[in-house]
């Protein structure tokens, strides 16, 4: 953890910096000392985020401990929990889709350049697919990747692709896939073929929020002997249906 890492996180400095000492705290770093250690952040400027952070109850200084996260974090995160998360809302229409297409089904988020599985409804056949919640995914391979990047600004796009390399024979490259998505835009759905994993194919559909932004994608995963690209027709009404019983739950708008 670096000062340049956290510049390069959001571009907000400040939040940045604020952010890697909450982290720090939580991982068990008290002191000033152990905190600028576990930050590499100055110490000057360590001790005035402290105090700041102190200031707005963010953190707590107890005497003969040290830091500890404070009381108006506790607040922040009880308010959260009373409040319905997108998985909660989401999951019914997962668990739908499983159910009619016969493969596991996932919901995505994209998150500091990469799509994170927050939900995942894994298939009954004996022969199936499964993406763990909490797993971080690419944007440049994949169906719900590709869902991401054609709802994505050409100048945002392009900083999202920066890193992309070739994960299997299948991966397309920069010029093929900027071509595919051009066509997942204009028919509202994405798939892939062994193009993340081999032998794994997949078919994913955006979710739209209330003003017709994209916040969400939702995906179907199976072995590529099923959902192949031929066969990802098939499964892209189901998916798209799924897409908008989300929406609908979370009163979005698809555009």
């Amino acid at each position: 953890m670096t000062l340049a890492d956290h510049d390069l996180a959001t571009g907000v400095g400040v939040l940045d910096r604020s952010m890697a000492i909450l982290d720090a705290v939580q991982a068990g770093s008290r002191t000033h000392a152990s905190i600028v250690r576990a930050t590499g952040f100055p110490r000057t400027t360590t001790h005035r985020l402290l105090k700041s952070m102190e200031a707005h109850g963010l953190l707590e200084f107890v005497g003969g401990y040290g830091y500890r996260l404070g009381p108006r974090l506790l607040k922040i995160a009880a308010s959260a929990l009373q409040e319905p998360s997108l998985r909660d809302i989401g999951h019914p229409a997962l668990e739908r889709l499983a159910s009619n297409t016969g493969e596991s089904a996932q919901l995505f988020v994209a998150s500091l350049g990469e799509r994170v599985c927050v939900d995942s409804v894994e298939s009954s056949s004996e022969l199936r697919t499964f993406v763990k919640v909490g797993a971080i995914l690419p944007m440049w391979a994949g169906s719900a990747g590709k869902v991401f990047l054609a709802w994505t600004s050409a100048n945002a796009r392009q900083e999202l692709m920066a890193n992309a390399r070739s994960l299997t024979p299948a991966t397309p490259t920069r010029e093929r896939l900027v071509q595919q998505l051009a066509t997942v835009k204009a028919r509202g759905w994405a798939s892939s073929a062994g193009e993340r994993q081999e032998g794994v194919g997949s078919v994913s559909a955006p979710v739209f929020g209330p003003i017709g932004e994209l916040v969400a994608v939702v995906s179907i995963s199976g072995p590529i002997s099923r959902v192949s690209r031929i066969g990802a027709k098939r499964y892209a009404p189901a998916v798209m249906t799924a897409a908008r019983e989300v929406e609908a739950a979370i009163g979005g708008t698809r555009t």
